[in-house]
């Protein structure tokens, strides 16, 4: 079943994990493909955050885009998958990070936001 506009948006702004994917280059054949975290609502950008000097983040910064997949197993499959060109590199606004991390865990199991995580990519 496709999903309308309403819809992905909608399944995009609730609590989840995505899958990342950006292209590896000359790192190997096959994209970079990895868990991450994300922040969206209706209608903005999609973020998600990184380490600086990462793998991640060094293969975003050549590629300058990459591709998320979000899904969800139950009650139904569904899923929305993103791509896009990177739109902007930002110290990340860590309340932004700390508002979305008890949707995904509990509080006692939300790991901190350590200093190290200093970059915050967005993409349309």
């Amino acid at each position: 079943m496709t999903l309308t506009r309403e819809e992905r948006q909608q399944f995009l702004a609730e609590p989840h994990i995505a899958a990342l994917a950006v292209n590896a280059g000359d790192d190997g054949p096959a994209p970079l493909t990895v868990p991450v975290w994300y922040h969206y609502a209706p209608g903005r950008d999609v973020w998600i955050m990184t380490g600086l000097g990462s793998r991640k983040e060094r293969l975003i910064a050549r590629a300058g885009r990459f591709s998320l997949l979000v899904d969800r197993e139950r009650p139904t499959v569904r899923y929305v998958s993103v791509e896009g060109p990177v739109v902007g590199t930002v110290r990340p606004p860590v309340g932004m990070w700390r508002r979305s991390a008890p949707a995904i865990f509990p509080p006692a199991k939300s790991p901190p936001m350590s200093s190290s995580w200093r970059r915050s990519w967005a993409t349309r």
